[in-house]
């Protein structure tokens, strides 16, 4: 069967090599309160952006001695994209977002900042829109560069009133990319290194399925490209998922899926094992199928009333779990392995931080969040 290609999702790390940071100093010398020559303590009441701008100051540089830059600067992004600016109303709404589900959770979680004082990036970049890959087909939604920047991309295309988008494109990515810097601090165990080996694809994971990643062990596609993008994929997923989600995933984990050799053996059959069009929409691609969406009659199964592309009725099949390995107790193992780096490196504990993010992303009031900085005189 001949399957439709979508842009996929890339939650991409720059790893930066080689960074050298060079001092000179002598004794004389002392360490200002930041790292940054301009701190821009004084701005500009009259600006445009100045309850931003001062909001931002107060809350991440003069706390965090992080550099919040929405103001998008070319020589600071990769000039082989295509980029544009993130807009002023939707950087608010991302800068208020990324400290309640990011910042303040690490604060509740350890009881104190000095968590991400320490081990936080030094610089959040905004960017308007995502960085497309076309010989991949892929879009970059962060970047971790060198344990000291951040980027966050498709800033303008953020619905705040589709949360499943939002944890897609925006809180998973925050978490994603703070996992790349923590694990450049402190190694990935060498057990989880160990785990998938010989399962990676780094070429053309953005053309495997979901179930059978999943049934691999893996917590996304993504995640199936390398090592370092699995672990970090497990950690934003593990915090960000909903229970719900999460539960839908490890049901795929536990199931046999299609290849497309096999796929080609059903002939003039639409071949769709456990897949089913969510909200029965073929141009959301398939998924899963459960169990109470498919139509018994005799020895065949099917899914509901989706029918295919010649209006013939969609056939499940049952397919033989046959790759070897038990996605379901690779992914638990994967997890537990995450949970004891998380106790044992950084002294967190990685279900209280998963509690707590998922009660903020469940509850938290936008228009509320954002009067913190509307309300600045």
């Amino acid at each position: 069967m001949k399957r439709n290609r979508f842009f996929h999702i890339l939650a991409a790390i720059a790893l930066v090599a080689g960074i050298g940071l060079t001092a000179a100093s002598c004794s004389e010398d002392k360490l200002g309160e930041t790292i940054f020559p301009d701190p821009k303590s004084e701005l500009d009441p009259n600006s445009y952006s100045y309850q931003l701008d001062k909001w931002l100051k107060t809350n991440f540089l003069d706390v965090y001695n992080l550099d919040y830059q929405y103001k998008m600067e070319d020589v600071g992004t990769n000039m082989n994209y295509n980029l544009v600016p993130a807009s002023y109303s939707q950087s608010l709404d991302v800068a208020v977002l990324t400290k309640y589900l990011w910042f303040d959770a690490y604060k509740e979680v350890t009881g104190s900042e000095e968590f991400l004082k320490t081990y936080g990036p030094r610089i959040i970049m905004l960017i308007g829109s995502p960085a497309y890959n076309p010989t991949s087909g892929t879009m970059i939604l962060g970047l971790a560069e060198g344990g000291i920047k951040v980027s966050i991309f498709r800033v303008n295309e953020m619905n705040t009133e589709d949360f499943a988008s939002l944890n897609e494109y925006m809180f998973k990515t925050m978490h994603h990319e703070f996992s790349h810097i923590l694990h450049q601090t402190k190694t990935i165990p060498r057990e989880f290194q160990l785990i998938s080996l010989g399962h990676y694809d780094s070429s053309n994971w953005q053309d495997r399925d979901e179930g059978v990643v999943a049934s691999l062990g893996f917590i996304s596609t993504y995640g199936s490209s390398e090592m370092r993008e699995d672990f970090a994929e497990i950690i934003a997923n593990y915090i960000t998922k909903t229970q719900e989600d999460w539960d839908h995933w490890m049901d795929m984990a536990s199931r046999g899926w299609a290849t497309d050799a096999e796929d080609e053996l059903a002939d003039n059959v639409t071949y769709y094992c456990y897949y089913y069009y969510k909200n029965n929409d073929a141009s959301n691609g398939p998924t899963y199928c459960k169990e109470s969406q498919v139509v018994h009659e005799g020895d065949n199964k099917y899914f509901g009333t989706g029918k295919d592309s010649s209006g013939n009725r969609i056939i499940v099949y049952d397919v033989e779990d046959t790759d070897g390995v038990d996605g379901v107790a690779v992914l638990n193992q994967k997890v537990q392995i995450a949970r004891t780096w998380f106790a044992e490196e950084w002294g967190i504990d990685l279900d209280k931080l998963r509690q707590i993010v998922q009660y903020r992303q469940l509850n938290f009031n936008l228009e509320e969040l954002r009067k913190q900085v509307t309300d600045i005189k």
